[in-house]
């Protein structure tokens, strides 16, 4: 079987009633326009060099509409559009970044597309990531930790997580298109060996990457569990915290540290429904990571902090 590499994850896309609605949040969750709206379309991006983070598009009800992968060559492209559930390589110029893409479509329904030549974007300005003195090493001197609440830029696309019908084709399904692999599977207490969730990252070998860019996640209920996007530090993700709440959002489930992925975790939920996270202080990993599967419950996944309801994962 034949593989075609992703490099990293760009974006999401949902459909949403009010673009204006959704801009205003994201704007507090810490995105700015990658460009002006039409009306039709909105475009958000964060800090990093990604074109775009975050697509919503008008629509009569509200849904999640898929995802988006930057893959490293043209030869790639034309490879994937010609697998089963596939479109053409098409120019998308009027989307910031333009280039090339192939917008495929897993079993349940979700738009997965492949991009090729887009444009980075120009990376914006950000505070440096403040350093903690520890009980061990004190780097900070001589400097105060000074943090408004406020909106905190968001970098980048760190994950999302979907549930799906079928679990092993769909893990199967973003293997073959994209050479992802597992870093950590979860199961039930009742059934230890056999996994319903993968945690699957971009494979770039010996290099670090992010312990997962997806979790997928077998159920009845197929649809989007929540997309996530990385802050700058712990202060960055608590300012946000407060500025949210201050703002009149609802919070979903935060602040904690998370077990798989070690992540400091903050969700939220957007005007319309869609949970939607911050986080800091990943786990990174490479050729050398092995494994694992846990069996425990939703709560147990949570090491500190704020832990998420029994219902979290379904």
């Amino acid at each position: 079987m034949t593989t075609h590499h992703a490099i990293d994850a760009l974006y999401v896309r949902y459909q949403v009633r009010d673009l204006a609605v959704m801009e205003s949040f994201l704007r507090d969750f810490g995105m700015v326009p990658a460009a002006a709206s039409d009306g039709h379309r909105l475009f958000m991006r964060g800090t990093g060099e990604a074109p775009f983070v975050y697509e919503a598009v008008r629509g009569d009800d509200n849904r999640f509409l898929g995802a988006g992968f930057s893959v490293a060559d043209a030869a790639t492209l034309e490879r994937l559009a010609a697998l089963p559930g596939s479109g053409p390589v098409e120019s998308v110029a009027e989307v910031p970044g333009g280039g090339q893409r192939v917008r495929m479509r897993m079993p349940d329904g979700f738009e997965i597309d492949a991009v090729h030549g887009a444009a980075p974007a120009a990376p914006l300005p950000v505070r440096d990531a403040i350093a903690l003195n520890t009980a061990q090493a004190k780097p900070r001197v001589n400097t105060a930790v000074r943090i408004a609440r406020q909106a905190s830029p968001v970098k980048r696309l760190g994950h999302f997580v979907l549930h799906v019908s079928d679990h092993q084709a769909s893990v199967a399904w973003l293997q073959q298109r994209f050479g992802l692999i597992a870093s950590d599977y979860l199961a039930i207490p009742d059934a230890p060996t056999q996994p319903i969730g993968t945690f699957l990252r971009v494979d770039h070998g010996d290099a670090l990457v992010d312990h997962h860019c997806m979790l997928v996640l077998g159920t009845d209920r197929p649809g989007v569990h929540h997309c996530s996007f990385e802050v700058s530090d712990l202060d960055a993700v608590m300012s946000a915290h407060d500025f949210l709440l201050e703002r009149g959002h609802t919070l979903d489930c935060g602040v904690g540290r998370h077990l798989l992925g070690s992540q400091i975790f903050d969700y939220w939920r957007d005007p319309f429904g869609f949970r939607i996270e911050h986080y800091t202080d990943g786990d990174v990993v490479n050729g050398t990571h092995v494994p694992t599967i846990f069996a425990g419950t939703a709560d147990q996944t949570t090491q500190w902090g704020a832990k998420p309801p029994a219902d979290f994962f379904e």
